[in-house]
């Protein structure tokens, strides 16, 4: 029996399947609708060509879920081949066409040649259920950063004292800035009323808020133009951030209360540095660590491990990777930088620190260590041992 790769350029509504065999030679190429009849069909058709398949898909989410989920249903074999990848090797196919038919092409053909590619697991509701609550969560924290940018924008064109003086990342300054917005309404208010207001509304540190907000007030006695239609917005802005501020702590409860009903997830926070919304989006990303044979699967994955750019007399030149799954890479970096308050972490942070490393190689190095780490963690089952790293 031979072999065959089927490879799948995914789409919201419609799908193309292309299968080559082991000489490149294309077996089957069609459309078939994002529906599960017209996906039983196409696996029936493979199962047809009587070979041992391999389908490769260049999405890992979205409208990839429900082809993945029939084509494990039926035991097939599934990799994933970045779009990325499949957006670079299609230069070295003749002609500067790009469609479904030729990127299916380019996806059977990495299938095929290469043996690095990750591997999917099998599916269960708990990683679905992550992967939802991720999104939703880096939506809100999206929204709450555009937010808040916009609302500078808006302040620092009628009180720009103001706007250098509060940190708007915070509940107290939010709530200030409900009720006053202009240098005039703050001192007509008083610090000690206005003291009183923050803090019958919960505001720690009122007194010094207060304090900061009408010294920025005596700084500025002139009202520029459009102040009254600008203290408006600034006032539903702010309402608007303190309603995401509640819905953030929401959507971060609910993803915390998900992720720790994974069988993985004590294992997983005991590393230092990361913590269950560090920990679900790693769930979410990964599922399940035996998808990856080694330690360095998973940080190229990431895009942690060195790439070499040797050329002529030119070697052992290794630089960072520009590739991987950005979301993780992000994962494993903010874990390192949240770690530095761990001994041990932070003598090998200092380590690399004193070998002329900057910070963010440091960093990014600690990050590498901490892939090992956590893979051979998840590998025995084991929850984190400050000596046996040490060792």
């Amino acid at each position: 029996m031979g072999r065959a790769w089927i490879g799948v350029d995914i789409g919201k509504d419609f799908h193309w399947a292309l299968a080559i065999d082991e000489t490149g030679h294309e077996l089957l190429s069609h459309r078939v609708a994002n529906e599960q009849a017209d996906i039983d069909r196409l696996i029936e058709e493979a199962n047809g060509l009587r070979c041992d398949l391999v389908w490769g898909v260049d999405m890992s989410h979205g409208p990839v879920i429900l082809l993945v989920a029939l084509l494990l249903g039926a035991n097939q074999s599934v990799v994933f081949v970045p779009g990325l990848m499949v957006n670079r090797c299609r230069g070295a196919f003749v002609g500067p066409n790009k469609t479904d038919a030729l990127d299916a092409r380019v996806i059977a053909e990495n299938a095929r040649m290469r043996h690095d590619l990750a591997c999917f697991g099998v599916k269960d509701d708990v990683l679905v259920s992550l992967r939802m609550l991720v999104e939703r969560r880096k939506d809100l924290v999206t929204d709450r950063t555009r937010s808040i940018t916009r609302l500078r924008s808006v302040l620092i064109t009628v009180f720009p004292g103001l706007e250098r003086a509060l940190k708007l990342n915070n509940k107290g300054p939010l709530v200030l800035l409900t009720h006053y917005q202009t240098p005039e309404a703050m001192r007509r208010a008083g610090e000690k009323r206005m003291a009183e207001w923050l803090a019958n509304r919960g505001v720690h540190g009122a007194t010094k808020l207060a304090r900061t907000a009408i010294g920025a007030s005596r700084g500025q006695t002139i009202e520029l133009p459009g102040t009254d239609t600008a203290a408006a917005l600034v006032s539903r802005m702010a309402a608007e951030i303190l309603d995401l501020d509640a819905r953030l702590a929401e959507a971060t409860k609910e993803l915390e209360g998900c992720f720790f009903s994974h069988p993985q997830a004590r294992i997983i926070v005991s590393l230092p540095g990361m913590g269950p919304c560090l920990g679900a989006e790693f769930l979410a990303t990964v599922g399940y660590i035996s998808r990856f044979k080694n330690p360095g699967r998973l940080a190229a994955y990431a895009g942690l491990a060195p790439v070499s750019r040797d050329s002529g007399k030119t070697q052992g030149n290794l630089q960072r990777s520009r590739a991987g799954n950005h979301s993780l890479k992000r994962v494993f970096f903010q874990a390192a930088f949240a770690s530095l308050h761990d001994p041990v972490s932070r003598a090998y942070y200092d380590r690399k620190r004193s070998e002329g490393k900057r910070h963010n190689q440091a960093v990014l190095a600690l990050a590498r260590r901490k892939v090992d780490v956590l893979w051979a963690m998840l590998r025995d089952g084991t929850l984190f041992e400050s000596t046996a790293k040490a060792a």
